[in-house]
């Protein structure tokens, strides 16, 4: 029995799975503590992966060379590409899973990782002396050293459900709450706070009426998460519902507000903005007469649906009467209420980019005890810290990406900078240099890194070079042919367009909105013959990134000058270089906040908030720039 690891990980969700997968395949010895083996990276809420800018994130982790896309491709028993109608940089994947498979999937990829060892059991607290972490203590007693530890707790730490006034301890139905650390963290220094999420009723398929209620099958094209192309699902595909509340339903539960935790003082602490209970829906929407809700289904046999929109802490009862006010489901069996749970987590402002704790050296946080909500925002930090607890232990360098590199990057950099103070989601809206964090073009932009850190594959960098260079061949091929109007006026006029008095350039052709290179290729032998040229597996996938490139060309161009720009103040490093205190010619709130957070750059500094142009300017000046 080993008893010494270079990395010991506390947790088993989405977080730490990533971590203790990424350690290990760098080559760190790493031991994953769960309290149950059989439910690793357990979908606690929704049956899916993904959805807008969390599809991004979840390519960014494949990109990178993690996990959370193959598992999520063989266990997807749905999968739709979400904003179509939008421009590519609000395209988003998103996949309804299997729960179970998804799991079997996650414990096949941990069983079979070299340097991974699983202990089941509860840490209570951590070995730490003279500021550093040397260990964790369980409850069965275990002592297990190490030389760095990654906390991905998830809603374990004094994790407490409510359903109605029932109150009951646990970090999930079921699971135990995991107690000891946040004190004993507390007591080192570490601010923590409060935060509550939720979960749906779940219902029994057999007991709807299918008949009222909107079909939602998803899409067979070529999409989906993993960038290695022989990686799909074997699944049966099942679709999904769409029904309605009605002023029956809100009638029931404002009769029920009374009883419900979130508005009787029962519940203190602050919920997802973006993700509401279905009561907070009624307060904060007076006016609405009815909310859309989604039955989705938990896997390809079972018969258990999941109501997504329709989280909710209120009283069993309350949840079941108000339910049979919808025609879908005025007959529905339960097979159990929604529930909230409230549970700790640590303002993110006290770790540095890497997910490195400030206040204790070679500890490091990730995923819901940073304040973040998702599967995807948690697997993503667990990802980067993981890499990072390897990399710290062993001398090298951090691993840190940019705000213009990942979501994954804006993610961390939001968290460590400006922090939290209500469960954070990432959105395409947070990301400022969107455009260049498109969901197709991960692969171009991660996987060299995750290839020249170790984690992704040779595999994986020669598809990527590959598809590159296609990709490139393609665009090249649009910019040197020319197209003669007499083969495509016939395209035109069908379309009722304006017919060319001229031939064209087929890359000038492809940036009028109404053309696209397959339709185009109807008409150019030279354009189909070009694209069978291509690798099969890939050739949709190919042809869809070369027609971003060139009908997007110029705001991509003109986004990367912008980048490059304003990370040159990424470029001047800060920390460790001032007093904050002494310098009386920035504001006081200016002088408060850096001296809290102790940016790395001038561009850090000034994303956080408070600190003003002027602020930064002076910053500058008084480094002689």
């Amino acid at each position: 029995m080993r008893y010494d690891y270079d990395v010991i990980v506390i947790g088993a969700g989405h977080a730490g799975c990533e971590a203790a997968c990424a350690a290990a395949r760098l080559g760190s010895t790493t031991l994953l503590v769960t309290i149950d083996m059989n439910k690793v990276a357990q979908m606690s809420c929704n049956p899916a992966v993904g959805g807008i800018a969390k599809g991004q994130i979840v390519r960014e982790i494949d990109a990178l060379g993690g996990q959370m896309g193959i598992v999520t491709d063989r266990s997807s028993i749905q999968f739709r590409m979400l904003n179509r109608s939008k421009g590519p940089a609000m395209w988003s994947p998103r996949s309804q899973s299997d729960r179970t498979r998804f799991i079997e999937n996650w414990r096949k990829i941990l069983d079979a990782t070299p340097n991974l060892y699983m202990w089941q059991d509860s840490a209570t607290s951590l070995v730490i002396e003279d500021g550093t972490v040397k260990g964790v203590k369980t409850a069965f007693g275990v002592t297990f050293n190490a030389k760095a530890v990654v906390l991905t707790a998830g809603t374990f730490l004094n994790g407490l459900m409510h359903v109605g006034s029932v109150q009951v301890e646990g970090g999930r139905v079921s699971e135990p709450a995991s107690h000891g650390i946040t004190e004993q963290l507390v007591e080192l220094g570490f601010s923590a706070n409060r935060m509550k999420t939720g979960t749906p009723v779940r219902l029994d398929a057999r007991t709807i009426d299918y008949s009222q209620a909107q079909r939602q099958d998803g899409e067979r094209d070529f999409h989906h998460f993993s960038y290695l192309p022989d990686i799909r699902s074997e699944l049966k595909q099942r679709p999904c519902w769409i029904v309605y509340t009605n002023e029956e339903v809100h009638q029931v539960l404002h009769e029920g507000l009374p009883y419900s935790p979130l508005y009787n003082g029962q519940i203190q602490s602050v919920g997802p903005r973006y993700c509401p209970s279905i009561e907070t829906k009624l307060v904060t929407f007076p006016d609405k007469d009815s909310h859309q809700l989604f039955i989705e289904p938990e896997g390809e046999t079972t018969q258990e649906m999941y109501l997504n929109g329709f989280s909710s802490s209120m009283p069993w009862d309350v949840q079941i009467e108000a339910l049979s006010k919808i025609p879908a489901l005025r007959n529905a069996q339960v097979y159990r209420p929604g529930y909230a749970i409230e549970y700790d987590f640590f303002d993110p402002r006290q770790l540095t980019h890497t997910l490195e704790t400030k206040l204790v050296k070679y500890l490091f946080f990730a995923g819901q005890v940073n304040g973040t909500t998702g599967y995807e925002e948690a697997a993503g930090q667990g990802l980067m810290a993981g890499i990072n607890a390897h990399q710290s232990i062993n001398g090298k360098e951090p691993f840190v990406l940019s705000r213009d590199e990942a979501y994954i990057g804006v993610l961390i950099d939001d968290l460590v900078t400006k922090g939290v103070d209500e469960p954070y989601r990432m959105f395409t809206s947070r990301a400022e240099h969107r455009i260049l964090l498109r969901q197709d073009d991960a692969d171009m932009r991660l996987t060299p890194r995750g290839y020249e850190l170790g984690l992704a594959t040779q595999e994986r960098y020669d598809l990527m070079l590959r598809k590159r260079e296609q990709v490139e061949d393609l665009v090249q091929f649009a910019r040197d042919f020319s197209v003669k109007a007499a083969i495509i006026n016939p395209a035109l006029e069908e379309a009722g367009l304006q017919p060319l008095k001229q031939g064209y350039k087929l890359y000038d052709l492809l940036l009028r909105p109404q053309f696209d290179i397959q339709q185009l290729a109807l008409f150019i032998p030279a354009l189909r013959d070009k694209i069978d040229s291509l690798e099969e597996a890939r050739r949709d996938e190919i042809v869809e990134a070369a027609e971003i490139k060139i009908k997007y060309h110029g705001y991509i161009q003109r986004e990367e000058m912008i980048a490059e720009k304003i990370g040159r103040l990424e470029q001047v490093r800060i920390k460790g270089r001032f007093d904050y205190s002494t310098i009386l010619q920035i504001s006081t709130e200016a002088r408060q906040k850096l001296a809290k957070i102790d940016p790395e750059t001038i561009g850090q500094a000034s994303r956080i908030p408070g600190i003003s142009p002027s602020d930064i300017n002076i910053l500058l000046i008084l480094m002689g720039r």
